[in-house]
C-alpha cells in the first residue's frame, strides 16, 4: 500500500495515510477543534481513521486519555504508528462498532467525538461507489451510529459530530433523545454560500435548550484565486495554530 507524510497544525504533526482512499484533511481538525476538554479527561474518537482528529487534539491539550475505534485495521495501524511518530499515546480498537469487545463495552468517556463515513450506497451510482473507500461508505445507519455512540458517553460528558448538511434533520432527532445544549455551527466554503458541514454538539443528560450558531466561513473572498492561502483568520488559526473552536 502506497502512503504518504502529510503536515498538520503547521507542520506540529507528522502524518502518515494512505495515497488512495479516504484521507483525513480539514474536517477533523475543525471536529478536534471544538471538543472543550480538561486535561485528565479521556476522549473516545469513534470511526478515528489514521488519529488525525485525536492527535491535533492532543497537541492542543495535554494529558488527555486518547482512544479510538476503527474498523478498518490498516487505518488503526497507522494511526498508532502516527501517535509514536508525534509522541502521543493512542489506544486504537480495530473493531466494528456494532461489535465491540465485551471489555470496551464497559468502558464511557467525557468526551466522544465522530466524523463518520458520509455516503449512503444505495444514492451513489455503480462507477461511484466503486470508486470510494470502505472508510467513505456508511456501513451502519447514522441514526444507529450516535446511539452506540452515545453508550460509550458518560453523563454529562460531550458528543460532537462533523457531517453533510443535509442529515442534519436525522442527527438533531438521534440527539434529542438523550442529549440538550446542543449547538449547531453551520460551515460555508465561502460567506453568502450554502453551509456544506455543519458541527453539532450536545451534552448528555442536560435540559438546556438548542442554539444555532452564526455559519463558520473557511475561505476569504467570493472565490478562489491561485495558490495563496485564502482561508480566514479564524480557520487559519485552527488549521495553523492549533486554537480551539468555541461553540
Amino acid at each position: 500500500m502506497n502512503k504518504t507524510y502529510d503536515l498538520f497544525l503547521n507542520g506540529k504533526l507528522k502524518i502518515i495515510q494512505p495515497s488512495d482512499g479516504y484521507r483525513a484533511a480539514t474536517d477533523p481538525v475543525f471536529l478536534a477543534a471544538s471538543i472543550q476538554a480538561n486535561s485528565g479527561q479521556t476522549v473516545l474518537d469513534i470511526g478515528s481513521g489514521v488519529g488525525v482528529a485525536s492527535l491535533c487534539l492532543g497537541a492542543r491539550i495535554k494529558g488527555l486519555s486518547l482512544n479510538g475505534i476503527e474498523l478498518q485495521h490498516k487505518y488503526a495501524s497507522m494511526s498508532e504508528a502516527n501517535a509514536i511518530e508525534n509522541s502521543m499515546n493512542l489506544n486504537v480498537i480495530n473493531a466494528n462498532l456494532e461489535d465491540l469487545p465485551s471489555e470496551f463495552r464497559q468502558k464511557s468517556f467525557d468526551h466522544v467525538m465522530t466524523n463518520p463515513p458520509f455516503f449512503i450506497p444505495n444514492t451513489l451510482s455503480e462507477p461511484i461507489f466503486k470508486e470510494k473507500s470502505t472508510a467513505n461508505i456508511e456501513t451502519i445507519d447514522l441514526s444507529d451510529w450516535i446511539y452506540l455512540s452515545l453508550k460509550r458517553l458518560k453523563s454529562g460528558g460531550s458528543f460532537s459530530i462533523i457531517h453533510l448538511t443535509e442529515r442534519l434533520p436525522e442527527i438533531l432527532y438521534s440527539l434529542s433523545k438523550s442529549c440538550g445544549k446542543i449547538c449547531v455551527l453551520p460551515m460555508t466554503a465561502r460567506r453568502s454560500r450554502p453551509a456544506k458541514r455543519v458541527i453539532v454538539q450536545g451534552i448528555k443528560g442536560s435540559k438546556v435548550s438548542m442554539k444555532l450558531l452564526e455559519p463558520f466561513i473557511v475561505h476569504d473572498g467570493q472565490v478562489h484565486t491561485g495558490d495563496k492561502n485564502d482561508y480566514s483568520e479564524m480557520a487559519n488559526d485552527i488549521l495553523r495554530k492549533g486554537h480551539p473552536l468555541v461553540l
